[in-house]
């Protein structure tokens, strides 16, 4: 395959959704500064991760947007060298973004 066949456009299809998932480094801090090493057992966490694209039938979520999700049970793609996650838009928790009119008074 040459490089210009490589290089395809990519058009998400029906509710699928996909996400850039944030690099870490496995290690993070608590909000009071304590290490917590990659290791650790913690209880299943959600995720926020960048809308690269969206389908057709995707309604409340468009690209740019920061969304909430559990990374367990998605499918992973490699695309250009970089991994994205692809899911529906049903498994998607929360979602940040700036036209997203102020209702919980929480923010990112």
């Amino acid at each position: 395959m040459s490089e210009s066949e490589s290089r395809l456009p990519i058009k998400m299809l029906h509710d699928r959704i996909m996400v850039r998932l944030p690099h870490e480094d496995g290690e993070r801090r608590s909000s009071g500064g304590i290490l917590i090493p990659a290791t650790a057992q913690v209880a299943k966490r959600l995720t926020w991760g960048g809308v690269q694209a969206v389908g057709n039938h995707v309604r409340a979520v468009k690209p740019g947007d920061q969304v909430l999700f559990s990374p367990d049970d998605q499918y992973e793609v490699e695309v250009h060298g970089e991994t994205f996650l692809i899911m529906r838009e049903r498994d998607v928790h929360a979602v940040a973004a700036e036209r997203i009119e102020p209702a919980t008074g929480l923010y990112l």
